[in-house]
């Protein structure tokens, strides 16, 4: 038996097959106010063409095709891709979906309007890698869009710890600052940074096996009172709630 360790991408799929269904169920992914945070962060006009990378099941990608514009998702992971399809033929949406590779688009250069990502760049080894080749496939003028956790400087650590226990794809979620500097180093030009907190139930995030540990680290941060996980964990009725920090960046790719 081989004790190589997964590669990266074999590991992304692997997470995201098994929680396919249930990222696409959970309501806390298509929450109406951050929602219209992303469409207006987008800047959608009828007819324009817009790719969601990394789209997973198709929740942003469907909600921006209501605006009539012609939108294409991508994701490595097949599952999530037959969730996106399902998704777009239950609502009545026209979206084309492809399986493939954020750090290879398949796709021309400066052919789309708008370049959307969520909830993908801390999944990522090389996410400078992941922006450049959104900005190569968006045309002069147009707009990249990252939506994303990102966790206070000062409890960056200790936030990517909680997460790559839950998450064993999580690589690390950047701090705006990080963020922002990959947009300066691929030559965007920032038109928009706003920040909101999505709040979630821990036991809705975390798989069976991992419930203990995870329950026991933010237990520990809650006793503490000091958020070194920075996010505001807090008991409830129906176990541990906390937020995820999220920010949306837009950018113009040039002009």
């Amino acid at each position: 038996m081989s004790d190589m360790p997964m590669p990266h991408n074999a590991r992304i799929v692997a997470q995201f097959t098994r929680w396919a269904r249930p990222f696409a169920e959970l309501p806390i992914h298509a929450e109406a106010d951050s929602m219209a945070q992303t469409r207006d962060a987008c800047a959608l006009t009828a007819g324009m063409t817009v790719l969601d990378v990394a789209c997973g099941p198709g929740i942003v990608a469907c909600e921006l095709a209501r605006t009539g514009a012609h939108v294409t998702g991508i994701d490595l992971t097949p599952a999530m891709i037959e969730q996106a399809r399902l998704r777009a033929d239950r609502l009545n949406v026209s979206v084309e979906f492809h399986t493939g590779d954020a750090l290879h688009l398949p796709f021309e250069n400066a052919c789309f309007d708008r370049v959307v990502t969520r909830y993908s760049f801390h999944h990522m080894q090389a996410p400078g890698k992941a922006l450049a080749e959104m900005v190569r496939v968006c045309r002069p003028g147009g707009r990249v869009i990252v939506i994303d956790a990102t966790p206070a400087p000062e409890c960056q650590k200790a936030y990517d710890h909680a997460e790559t226990l839950r998450d064993p794809s999580h690589t690390s979620a950047l701090t705006l600052p990080q963020l922002l500097s990959l947009g300066d180093e691929a030559g965007l030009r920032p038109l928009l940074t706003q920040q909101y907190r999505l709040e979630s139930r821990l036991i809705d995030q975390v798989a069976p096996e991992d419930r203990v540990a995870l329950n026991a680290l933010f237990a520990e941060d809650i006793a503490s009172g000091q958020d070194r996980l920075g996010v505001g964990a807090w008991n409830a009725e129906d176990g541990i709630h906390f937020y995820f920090p999220i920010s949306i960046v837009a950018w113009s790719n040039g002009l």
